[in-house]
């Protein structure tokens, strides 16, 4: 089959809004929570957030065309351009049928919907938006970037929940082996900081209520998490087949070079006891890559700061790593991103790259309390300078999904 490499990347986050600003930021440990800005949280349980901060998205995409856009489709078009434009790709260049878009995003236009259900309340039926359908769905976030790009080749939105991005770049990735394609831009997107989603979340009690003290809510691993943290984001990569992008003398970041997918087959929202679908995830993801689990450096893990997901993710590296379980690096940046539900593979797609890309390992920070359970390397509060020739992505989503992806050092 063929080989797989990454050759651009972008992202808008909430701790930068590029991929220079947001690596960056990760190095730093920078934390991106904060009160929620965008509506009035403060009767809910919940009221903090990682929101996008000092975004003008009419600097990126015309204002006109923005209207016609839900949020989650604009954060998609401004990180995808950002990918497009790292990876030097030149559509006039290519045979627009061997270049694909695919996505993830779990809700979709969540804003839209509540936006135009107001409408319909208020106002009555006429006054519903005619894009109203054309903002909400979730195609909309490839189709606006394939306009763009015109980019003729697989379009697809993958919804597995917080599994979605990871998904789509899993499917992106045999789309190019077998040879369907040879340029795919893929990634994730997600903007459900509404009200109604928010509400949602807070009386499932997912979400951390640590409103005293945002920057440290977000608490992977550490005994007194009590929560995640809902974000809004996106990222894209370009995944290339290794010739063509060889041909056009790309600038390789990284290969990509295995994917698993599975489903726990156990409940709509908690993951299975012991972890067993997602260490088969990771499982299928490093015998795809030819590789043994001790040849892992980096597990960049789901890592949301919710009691079982944590303690579920830790025994199923155990249960795929054995004694490697504790020489590999296992953090997880969504201490300082929040996390951003169907965007957040993607996002931490961008920092294995940049992990294997600069020899640097992220820290999970805000941990001051050993958990026990979570007992293994989990790079506590400070990054470390190190080479990294694997790093792995796990994600996991409600309905049982998991998905798991694992990229190299680009060797010729």
């Amino acid at each position: 089959m063929k080989r797989v490499v990454v050759t651009g990347v972008g992202a808008v986050t909430p701790i930068g809004n590029d991929v220079k600003t947001f690596w960056q930021n990760i190095k730093d440990g920078v934390n991106g929570i904060d009160y929620v800005k965008s509506f009035d949280a403060s009767m809910m349980k919940t009221q903090i957030a990682g929101e996008i901060k000092d975004l003008d998205i009419t600097e990126h995409i015309d204002k006109k065309e923005a209207r016609k856009m839900d949020r989650f489709t604009q954060l998609a078009l401004i990180a995808a351009t950002e990918a497009v434009e790292d990876s030097g790709l030149n559509m006039e260049n290519e045979d627009p049928w061997r270049v694909g878009v695919i996505t993830g995003s779990g809700i979709g236009g969540i804003l839209t919907f509540e936006e135009q259900h107001k409408n319909y309340l208020e106002k009555g039926p006429g006054r519903v938006s005619p894009f109203f359908i054309p903002m909400m769905i979730g195609n909309m976030a490839p189709c606006q970037i394939a306009i763009k790009f015109n980019a003729k080749g697989v379009n697809e939105n993958v919804v597995t929940a917080c599994a979605s991005s990871t998904n789509a770049l899993g499917t992106a990735f045999r789309h190019i082996q077998y040879g369907d394609n040879d340029v795919i831009i893929a990634g994730g997107c997600e903007a459900t900081v509404a009200p109604t989603a928010f509400a949602g979340f807070c009386n499932m009690k997912a979400m951390s209520t640590r409103n005293d003290d945002p920057k440290h809510a977000s608490r992977p691993f550490d005994l007194n998490r009590d929560g995640f943290v809902l974000s809004e984001g996106a990222a894209f990569l370009v995944l290339e087949e290794l010739e063509h992008a060889k041909a056009r003398g790309a600038n390789i970041i990284c290969e990509m070079v295995g994917y698993g997918a599975t489903d726990d087959a156990y409940h709509i929202t908690s993951p299975i006891p012991g972890g067993e679908g997602g260490a088969k995830a990771m499982e299928l993801a490093i015998r795809d890559a030819g590789v043994e689990p001790k040849d892992i450096t980096y597990i960049n893990a789901h890592g949301t700061s919710t009691k079982y997901n944590d303690q579920f993710e830790t025994e199923a590296i155990k249960k795929v790593f054995g004694d490697a379980a504790y020489k590999v690096a296992v953090s997880s940046t969504k201490s300082m991103t929040g996390h951003m539900l169907g965007a957040a593979g993607a996002v931490e797609a961008v920092v294995c790259a940049y992990a294997i890309k600069n020899s640097y390992i992220p820290a999970t920070i805000n941990y001051e309390t050993p958990d026990p359970d979570c007992d293994l390397d989990i790079v506590p509060n400070e990054g470390r300078d190190q080479d990294v020739e694997y790093a792995m992505s796990n994600s996991l989503g409600f309905g049982g999904h998991n998905a798991t992806v694992v990229f190299k050092k680009y060797n010729d």
